[in-house]
């Protein structure tokens, strides 16, 4: 019996050594669509849930975690033209789905324990706090997660390049960008089968090669800032700890 003892006891801290963290602060940008879940349109309380819960798992090993959440299922400010809107006032509404499913996260994470902050970079007062860079990094500091909406607060800017932006304000080591692709192909790996999953990446292959993994603004930001980009499926659970914690998941943008 105490054999098994010791050998459970080294089990144990053998798993904490192997779960060590590679990144003190994170960034994590996640697709509107990842929150779809199944649905065609809107949110899918379980999916937030699920994850709110692997969000819940990075912060346990004591990483910082700022999140930025695009709109997507939604509106999209540049599906604008078909409504007749302006590009303008397209990209404000998509801020506005942006906050919308911030919340809606923020509401997750708070069942499940997760003291979260949400701040806005259009000012929506009596839902959250305005950006306030300082600030932000105070709530990181305490452990607290952080939620960015409304993007860069600007229209003619993606939430990539929002992403970009404020994971170089709070001085974040990685961005990590969860889609439902396992990494970046050459092409749609969904049209074409002979499409090529990348490893690794430099910044300038991936704006030359016009690869989609982010606009050319978002990767021109993180280049001059040496700031690497792991692209990876949120649809298997479990991986933004694999990706924290250094196991080779997805595609390296660096």
């Amino acid at each position: 019996m105490r054999i098994l003892l010791l050998e459970d006891s080294y089990v144990l801290k053998l798993e904490k050594a192997l779960d060590k963290p590679k990144f003190k602060r994170i960034l994590l940008k996640i697709s509107g669509e990842a929150l779809q879940g199944g649905k065609e349109y809107g949110i899918d309380p379980k999916a937030v849930l699920s994850i709110a819960e692997e969000i819940q798992d990075v912060t346990s090993l004591g990483v910082e975690v700022a999140i930025i959440i695009g709109g997507g299922n939604i509106f999209r400010g540049k599906d604008s033209d078909q409504f007749g809107i302006d590009k303008a006032s397209g990209d404000y509404m998509g801020m506005l789905a942006t906050i919308i499913n911030a919340m809606a996260l923020q509401n997750a994470l708070e069942k499940k324990g997760v003291v979260t902050r949400l701040q806005t970079a259009i000012k929506v007062e009596s839902l959250a706090e305005p950006y306030i860079r300082r600030r932000a990094i105070r709530h990181l500091e305490k452990g607290r997660v952080v939620i960015f909406a409304a993007g860069t607060g600007n229209p003619f800017f993606s939430t990539d390049t929002g992403a970009a932006l404020r994971a170089t304000e709070i001085g974040a080591e990685v961005i990590l960008k969860a889609t439902k692709v396992d990494g970046v192909y050459s092409g749609d790996p969904l049209i074409d089968p002979n499409a090529k999953r990348y490893n690794e990446l430099s910044y300038m292959e991936a704006i030359s090669k016009e690869l989609k993994i982010m606009d050319a603004t978002a990767l021109s930001l993180c280049k001059e800032n040496k700031l690497p980009i792991v692209v990876f499926s949120i649809m298997n659970k479990g991986n933004i700890k694999r990706v924290v914690v250094g196991e080779k998941v997805g595609t390296i943008v660096k």
